[in-house]
């Protein structure tokens, strides 16, 4: 083989090198090479995560709220309870007053029927 010959070879065979390199980098026909599938395979995932932690943030916030309102809803009840018997003690002290007043009143006037005689 001659020089020039050679030299005609072996262009040859860089241009074929990277006339194949260059279509192996070229992107796809659908506009994405092999590092941005990766990308948008990972920006997808973590959008599924962060949809379905946001569901489930939400379900634990709705929860929340259901016993809050519970406990507040059970506070007004214990405290109507309360008032009631408070009520009712009042009644019951004040029935007791008047019947140890009779009772005070009675032994006051038999000390003085006992003092007339």
């Amino acid at each position: 083989m001659t020089m020039t010959m050679k030299t005609t070879l072996t262009a040859l065979s860089v241009a074929l090198v990277l006339t194949a390199g260059v279509a192996g980098c070229s992107k796809r026909d659908d506009g994405m090479g092999p590092a941005q599938k990766a990308g948008q395979a990972v920006d997808n995932a973590g959008d599924q995560v962060a949809r379905e932690l946001q569901s489930k943030v939400d379900k634990a916030n709705a929860a929340a709220k259901q016993v809050a309102d519970s406990a507040q809803q059970t506070r007004e009840r214990i405290a109507a309870a309360t008032d009631a018997a408070a009520a009712d003690a009042s009644k019951g002290l004040d029935v007791a007053t008047e019947k140890v007043g009779k009772k005070v009143e009675q032994a006051g006037e038999q000390i003085q029927q006992s003092t007339k005689k």
